[in-house]
């Protein structure tokens, strides 16, 4: 074998051996999205105190910050589904490779970058690069756990998760990842509705079903 040959089949080897426990990775992604979670509420803890000097009401703050209020709401929430899906996959994974890794750090970038999002959508004006900024985070994110979930159904040696469970969950991220892309795409392109857009999720559960039906009927 040349030296070439050597080369290639230990960088293939370092790639595919496990660089930490699945369990440490996912203490890590837990305290990274309880943080993210945390600074969401950090522009209302602001705003409370800046009403107080200014001896307003309870009343008043929540009338003059509902934007920034529902967006906090909203994204908490957002997030809140994303770790559970995420706990969902990873309850079952016991062994993490440097690519899986690399996937799973760039779904926390998404999630540690909405907190920030969030900021400018309850506090900046509404235009187009707001919405690529919010929504395609909300896209990055899905696509991220959809590789995640490619990664895994590859590599079956890292986890215990079912191919009909894993089946299943590709076919969910699937369906999410092209609703936040139609919202996405509507909400820049027909102002009037922008944020509205994001209703189209709603129809994530019934395409679901849908689409596992017609599976299960060319099964059968």
């Amino acid at each position: 074998m040349s030296r070439a040959e050597d080369d290639a089949q230990g960088a293939t080897i370092e790639m595919s051996r496990p660089l930490l426990s699945a369990e440490r990775l996912k203490a890590f992604e837990d305290a990274v999205v309880a943080i993210a979670m945390t600074l969401l509420i950090l522009p209302l803890l602001e705003n409370v105190s800046e009403f107080a000097r200014d001896r307003r009401s309870a009343l008043d703050y929540v009338q003059a910050e509902s934007k920034l209020l529902f967006s906090f709401a909203l994204s908490f929430v957002i997030i809140a589904v994303f770790w559970m899906n995420h706990h969902r996959v990873f309850d079952r994974v016991e062994k993490a490779t440097n690519a899986l890794l690399w996937l799973q750090v760039g779904w926390m970038f998404t999630i540690v970058w909405l907190p920030v999002a969030t900021a400018m959508l309850g506090s900046l004006p509404e235009d187009a690069m707001q919405k690529l900024l919010y929504i395609g985070a909300l896209l990055a994110s899905s696509l991220l756990m959809l590789g995640t979930r490619l990664y895994l159904r590859g590599h079956p040696e890292l986890h215990r998760i079912a191919p009909e469970s894993l089946r299943r969950g590709l076919i969910a991220e699937i369906v999410m990842s092209c609703l936040f892309a139609i919202s996405l795409i509507v909400a820049v392109l027909v102002p009037d509705i922008g944020y509205a857009a994001m209703f189209l999720l709603l129809l994530a559960g019934p395409a679901q079903a849908i689409i596992a039906r017609r599976g299960r009927a060319r099964r059968t």
